[in-house]
């Protein structure tokens, strides 16, 4: 009996998990959404200069934005057990879109700000700061993602 109850329980914080974890995700990835449909007739490119800026805006500069997203237990503990036998681990692309999405809409509303209406040049870098290390704590699996680019400002 107390093993049926225990199997129970952990059956049930695993669906709990799953379910808190995929409406978080979700959530995240509809704010998202709605940002960049706010973005109207902003102009991001990866071309290294921008040719058709105007001369009578704001100079360019250099914007940088950062987003660390960690994934949640029940993610990390899958992902550890696909680390285990092989393959694709889908949760962690997830963790990584999100954080590229969110660190190129922290320079877009930098840019917005500054009154800047494009960005160009723009870098992606990725590390892993939850960590594998043999200090980080066991299951929280983080990414941090550094965007940078350089705001114009583009004639009409």
């Amino acid at each position: 009996m107390e093993f049926i109850f225990g199997v129970a329980v952990v059956g049930l914080l695993l669906a709990l998990g799953f379910f808190v974890g995929g409406w978080t995700e979700s959530s995240h990835f509809r704010k998202l959404d709605e940002r960049e449909a706010n973005n109207g007739e902003f102009f991001i490119t990866q071309v290294k200069t921008f040719p058709g800026a105007s001369q009578s805006g704001p100079p360019p500069t250099i914007l940088i934005g950062e987003a660390v997203i960690a994934t949640d237990y029940l993610k990390s503990f899958l992902g550890s057990l696909r680390n285990i036998f092989g393959g694709e681990v889908k949760s962690y692309q997830s963790l990584l879109v999100r954080a590229r999405r969110e660190a190129l809409q922290r320079i877009v509303e930098q840019a917005q700000a500054g009154g800047y209406n494009a960005i160009c040049n723009v870098r992606f870098q990725t590390a892993d700061v939850g960590g594998n290390t043999a200090t980080a704590k066991k299951g929280a699996v983080m990414a941090a993602m550094l965007a940078s680019a350089t705001a114009y400002h583009r004639s009409a």
